[in-house]
């Protein structure tokens, strides 16, 4: 172990006991723990009690007696952890998260052992959903630089994040939110086969500051259905807008990897590189949309439609001009959660946003900004992906 100079030796194990099948203390203690028992790694565990609970711990914890943090769970569980320790950070570098300010890194990298029905931070981070791969990651001390959005409204932070959908991703999540009783992968397919069925688009505006990556500017600046090459749009580093009916917005900052899409939800994009991919789904016929949701399958052309615009950015803001109204279902535990964590906001009557598999609710414009390599993740960047055939399981 003397030729990994950055493997831990304590850490802090957080397990979400309801992730996917209930199935995440198992996974720890059959294929982690007696791996890190092996590397001769303390660890301190938690197991979460309630949503928000992973939070809570580590705003209380010392967490300068541990080397890095590690949840186990789905994307829900290693949303939260990232979230708490960048908050963490905020609170102890003494910002001003109501203001405009500049967040500081996360102290600690954070491990990801795959236990949920979703695992796409895991899947970027590791290129395989497998438990066993993120543990030798974290026992190696395998560290990746990664990127991270603030979502805010009029200066008031609302949460980090990794990705954010507004429209039919915002809309299918808030479907299946009000329907928990349903187990999640059947609640999952019934939110999106309704949302299909239902399928609206929204009056926005959406405004937009090009990155300044040379690297990607070459190549990715802008791509759409139609092929025009849109440099000479982007070869100014200036506020860019547009209008219209959009049936789906995503803002991304990781590639997003997932079996049913193995060249990523945003393949132009990378964990470190200091830019979001913006991917505007313009108003289409139902069946058109269906199409471009299972290229997603394939390997090439995900974005060869008409309807389908492309961006590399470092700042969008997102502005609906009509006003939805969505009942907030969520429970009593979950509105206690929202009062003691900033990290999430849900208000009645307002725009439902996928934030990293997480709904958040918010009337107002919503400014999306990245932040380079804000947090370190345990693991290694994954370029490329071999996978030949993909098969799509709802649609």
């Amino acid at each position: 172990m003397d030729f990994f100079p950055n493997r831990p030796k304590s850490l802090k194990v957080i397990i979400n006991p309801y992730s996917h099948k209930k199935e995440a203390k198992q996974v720890y203690q059959e294929h982690v723990a007696p791996i890190f028992k092996l590397a001769d790694i303390r660890t301190d565990i938690t197991i979460t009690e309630y949503e928000g609970h992973g939070f809570l711990v580590l705003k209380e914890c010392d967490i300068q007696e541990f080397d890095g943090v590690v949840c186990v769970g789905g994307d829900g569980t290693a949303s939260e952890v990232a979230r708490a320790l960048l908050l963490r950070a905020q609170i102890d570098a003494g910002k001003d998260v109501d203001s405009n300010f500049t967040p500081v890194r996360a102290p600690l990298p954070l491990g990801i052992i795959p236990a949920g029905s979703t695992n796409i931070l895991a899947f970027s981070v590791h290129g395989v959903k497998h438990p066993v791969t993120a543990a030798m990651h974290i026992i190696m001390g395998n560290l990746q630089e990664v990127d991270v959005c603030t979502f805010s409204s009029h200066n008031r932070l609302l949460r980090f994040g990794f990705s954010g959908m507004f429209g039919f991703g915002g809309r299918t999540l808030a479907l299946a939110e009000k329907h928990r009783w349903i187990p999640s992968k059947e609640r999952r397919e019934f939110a999106v086969i309704k949302t299909l069925a239902n399928l609206k688009s929204e009056d926005c505006e959406i405004s937009f500051l090009p990155s300044k990556n040379t690297h990607l500017d070459n190549q990715e600046c802008k791509r759409n259905g139609n092929g025009t090459n849109a440099e000479e749009q982007c070869s100014e580093y200036e506020w860019k807008s547009m209008q219209g009916d959009f049936i789906n917005i995503s803002i991304m900052a990781i590639p997003c990897l997932c079996s049913m899409a193995p060249r990523g939800l945003a393949p132009d994009t990378r964990l470190d590189n200091g830019s979001m991919s913006l991917i505007a789904v313009r108003n289409s016929t139902r069946a058109d949309f269906i199409k471009h949701l299972k290229q997603y399958g394939n390997l090439n052309n995900q974005f060869n439609f008409p309807f389908v615009e492309t961006y590399t950015v470092q700042e969008v803001k997102v502005q609906s001009r009509i006003e939805n109204r969505w009942a907030d279902e969520t429970s009593e535990e979950k509105a206690d959660f929202s009062s003691r964590c900033p990290s999430v906001v849900s208000l009645k009557g307002n725009c439902p946003w996928n934030v990293d598999g997480d709904l958040m609710e918010e009337s107002s414009e919503i400014h999306i900004k990245i932040h380079s390599q804000l947090i370190t993740l345990y693991g290694r960047s994954i370029e490329e992906c071999d996978e030949s055939t993909v098969q799509c399981g709802c649609l």
